[in-house]
């Protein structure tokens, strides 16, 4: 909810019509913290830079519980861009 909050759909793309859905993979750490953020299905680059700023300005994620103790995990994330008339 909280990136689709905040996420700027980037003029250029929004000008040539480009949409779709850019798919990051990143690792959740214990702390909730995100890191190793990188696009692993992208659309466009000014698509895929703009996913990418969104889910790294983002708070603190809820980590993986393994035996009631937090690990790190790594999560795949798909993000639409999706242009509304």
């Amino acid at each position: 909810k909280w990136v689709g909050e905040n996420m700027v759909y980037p003029e250029i793309a929004r000008e040539n019509g480009i949409q779709g859905r850019v798919t990051l993979q990143f690792t959740i750490e214990a702390d909730g913290s995100l890191t190793n953020i990188k696009v692993i299905r992208g659309v466009d680059p000014s698509l895929d830079k703009e996913a990418v700023r969104v889910v790294s300005t983002s708070p603190k994620w809820t980590p993986g519980k393994q035996r009631d103790k937090a690990v790190r995990v790594v999560y795949n994330f798909p993000v639409y861009f999706q242009l509304r008339n």
